[in-house]
């Protein structure tokens, strides 16, 4: 397979997400420090909200430009199994850090989710998001050649454990019922093109809705967004519950057809709780208005569709599951995000992917995509147009040698 030029779209579209990013947290970043500053007696200066995600912007970058240019995706799958048990090491040790009652363990709201290094934080059950999508395509992929996908022993008890344990020290451990979404949407995604029959598949689909419908009810907080989620889409009385979706949806309408404009924003000065992270989309629907809204989701629709044409382009099976791994993990985000600012679905404390200030999630969702970008170098399409012609001198054939076949 003749290597040539990547996904420009996915590209540029990943890029223009995190530059809308930015100048979204550039206007809203000083309210931002106001309240805080005000509220809780902190001492954040006008710009360290732009500044903090123009630090993440470039550590992103970075990430993506490894995992596109520099680190051979045959590399990565070899330490596939390595890589997923690191991850989870790190969740195994912050719960451990948080019990003990270390500073290491920073908590917020009774959960204890980021590791605190100084000024620095880390939020490990982002790191399981890729190992796990990068464990489950080299597994899957095997357990295809071999002929063994769906057999008990071989594949549902290795699968079962490896999925029970993520979403276990995820959502129990951590209670991050967000995160926990995402893996659910990786493992159903990448579980729906790997040849399961529909029977087990749809057992499955059953059992995780169970569960997670156990994970809320037994839960007070998650009861809690339910009920407000439900007085709100029935008209019932505003309480403190219904604040966070209120408010929410009062920026969105706000902002009517062009929005009130950059720097604007009056939801963003202490109304809307989480402004510059998980409520992101209700800000740029006040600011940018409908036609604001609607093209951030075209942004994100045109992103995800070529995703799916990669994957329907590429050949071999462990690359092509990553590809569906990654469209799952962002769309899962996406959608559960733009649901919960507009009241479609309770409130589930998940980031707008590249959007949302952060930089955990930014680094590794960056990461994920230039995995993408490097798979679509090698993909079976017509490639006249955009075909590295250096590649017709065959250089840079090397990354898939061994497992391509010719067209």
């Amino acid at each position: 397979m003749r290597k040539h030029k990547s996904d420009i779209v996915i590209l540029f579209t990943a890029l223009g997400l995190m530059a809308l990013g930015l100048i979204v947290i550039y206007a809203i970043g000083p309210m931002r420090a106001n309240v805080l500053n005000s509220t809780y007696g902190s001492n954040y200066g006008t710009n360290d909200f732009f500044i903090g995600q123009l630090r993440s912007v470039a550590f992103a970058l970075v990430a993506f430009f490894l995992a596109f240019k520099v680190i051979p995706y045959k590399f990565i799958r070899k330490y596939a199994k390595i890589i997923l048990v690191i991850a989870l090491s790190l969740s195994i040790l912050l719960w451990v850090l948080s019990k003990a009652g270390s500073s290491l363990a920073k908590c917020e709201l009774g959960e204890c989710r980021w590791f605190q290094l100084g000024p620095i934080s880390f939020q490990p059950a982002e790191a399981i998001k890729i190992a796990l999508v990068i464990y489950l395509s080299d597994f899957l992929a095997r357990k295809k050649e071999e002929g063994k996908i769906g057999d008990v022993k071989e594949f549902w008890v290795p699968f079962v454990i490896v999925c029970i344990i993520s979403l276990g020290l995820v959502v129990v451990a951590q209670g991050d019922l967000g995160t926990g979404v995402a893996l659910i949407s990786i493992i159903l995604g990448m579980l729906l093109i790997s040849g399961v029959s529909s029977k087990q598949y749809l057992i499955v689909l059953a059992i995780i809705m169970a569960i997670t419908v156990g994970a809320v009810a037994t839960s007070s907080h998650r009861m809690q967004r339910v009920e407000a989620w439900y007085t709100t889409l029935t008209g019932g009385e505003s309480s403190d519950s219904t604040y966070h979706i209120e408010n929410a949806m009062l920026a969105i309408g706000t902002g009517g057809f062009f929005g009130v404009g950059v720097g604007n924003s009056v939801q963003a000065t202490g109304y809307l709780p989480e402004s510059i992270n998980d409520s992101v989309f209700a800000i740029m629907g006040e600011t940018f208005g409908f036609v604001g809204l609607i093209t951030v989701i075209s942004v994100f629709a045109v992103m995800l569709l070529r995703m799916v044409k990669v994957a329907e382009h590429t050949t071999p099976l462990d690359e092509k599951y990553l590809v569906i791994g990654v469209f799952a993990w962002t769309l899962a985000q996406v959608v559960v995000n733009i649901m919960a600012m507009t009241s479609l679905v309770p409130v589930t404390g998940i980031t707008l992917p590249l959007l949302s200030y952060g930089g955990t999630s930014m680094v590794f969702i960056a990461f994920a995509i230039g995995l993408v970008l490097q798979i679509s170098c090698y993909t079976s399409r017509e490639v006249s147009k955009h075909e590295n012609t250096s590649s017709r001198r065959g250089l840079g054939r090397a990354h898939h040698t061994s497992s391509r076949r010719n067209p």
